[in-house]
């Protein structure tokens, strides 16, 4: 499986979480809100930063028809226009340069999901060094060819997705020049219940086409993520917002800036445990190892004396027979004198 590099990080098999703080709409129609994201973002210890890049009207068009409106039961955008949802979420263009700016001024790398032409062009004129197809346009193939013609690494988000149609959409970026791609297993849905995440799902990806895996996570809190790198994942992408009490579209499902912080460190800590496949003492073992149980003489004996229950017993620490032994010593006699706390060897009976 190939490693694809965003930015200067290597994400792959092998390689620590890449943990992408994705801002979408928490920015709360505030730029200012929306630079202390980038800080907040940076300050937490988190890879990179993702914008998401488009305007209303590439989106959608601005018509109140019971299709262009969400169903009124959704938890959190029940009967809200589409045009009016993305407008109040979407990151003005105008913005991108001063959030790019401010994140590569704390190191952070800083890329975004395109929604059509002028998106990708805004963004190459910024030389964003990947890109994001989100869920819902993984089935735009001429937007994922435009994209991959740009040669920059593609993360593709494969919510609501069948197997035919992943295919289709790594098909297009493999063919159109993608730099790489790293697919996302995703729920489509916001906030998402832990229980549709179906991590196991992750390996099918990464055996079926060959490329490294993550997870775009809209559940609560960070307990899937870190359990999905267990099963591969190789980059976490998780909203996030500076509090989650200021309201906005998005900070039902995102994360406060201590939670990322808790989340880069305890998925690294998942990474750092899946370790190797050989069973048997680790070299932070050996010393635990010199306090196994083994035979000891537990009273001081003459030569001459039985071995008894009573002045040989497993007890920690090693150097002794093993305590299965002791059946096998009982009833024989010491050939000598033997202090109490000497380990018990074939020698002294």
């Amino acid at each position: 499986m190939t490693t694809v590099k965003i930015g200067p990080h290597a994400v792959g098999t092998g390689e620590r979480p890449f943990v992408v703080a994705e801002m979408s709409g928490n920015h709360n129609g505030s730029l200012d809100r929306a630079l202390a994201i980038v800080d907040a973002v940076a300050a937490s210890g988190a890879h990179a930063l993702k914008l998401q890049t488009y305007t209303p009207d590439t989106l959608t068009i601005d018509v109140d028809a019971p299709e262009f409106r969400i169903s009124g039961g959704h938890e959190l955008w029940g009967g809200e226009r589409l045009y009016q949802l993305f407008e109040r979420a979407h990151t003005p263009y105008e913005w991108h340069g001063p959030i790019f700016e401010r994140a590569r001024r704390h190191g952070l790398t800083v890329f975004s999901s395109p929604f059509d032409a002028t998106a990708v062009e805004l963004l190459e004129e910024l030389d964003a060094p990947a890109y994001k197809i989100a869920s819902s346009e993984l089935v735009d193939l001429p937007l994922i060819r435009l994209v991959a013609a740009t040669g920059k690494p593609m993360v593709i988000s494969t919510g609501m997705a069948t197997v035919g149609e992943i295919d289709a959409a790594v098909t297009a970026a493999r063919e159109g020049g993608a730099g790489g791609i790293v697919l996302l297993a995703c729920t489509a849905s916001y906030p998402a219940p832990p229980q549709d995440s179906n991590l196991r799902r992750l390996p099918v990806l990464a055996d079926t086409f060959g490329v490294p895996v993550g997870i775009s996570d809209h559940t609560p809190g960070i307990g899937v993520p870190v359990a999905a790198v267990a099963l591969g994942a190789c980059l976490i992408e998780k909203h996030v917002t500076l509090r989650r009490a200021d309201g906005g579209v998005d900070s039902d499902f995102s994360l406060e800036p201590t939670e990322l912080a808790d989340l880069r460190v305890e998925s690294e800590r998942a990474w750092a445990a899946l370790g190797v496949t050989t069973i048997g003492p680790t070299p932070t073992e050996r010393e635990g190892l010199r306090f196994r149980r083994s035979l000891y003489v537990v009273a001081d004996v003459r030569a001459g004396e039985p071995v008894t229950r009573d002045n040989v017993r497993s007890i920690r620490p090693a150097g002794g027979l093993p305590p299965a032994d002791l059946d096998r010593v009982l009833g024989r006699t010491f050939r000598r004198d033997v202090p109490r706390g000497t380990a018990l060897g074939w020698d002294l009976v």
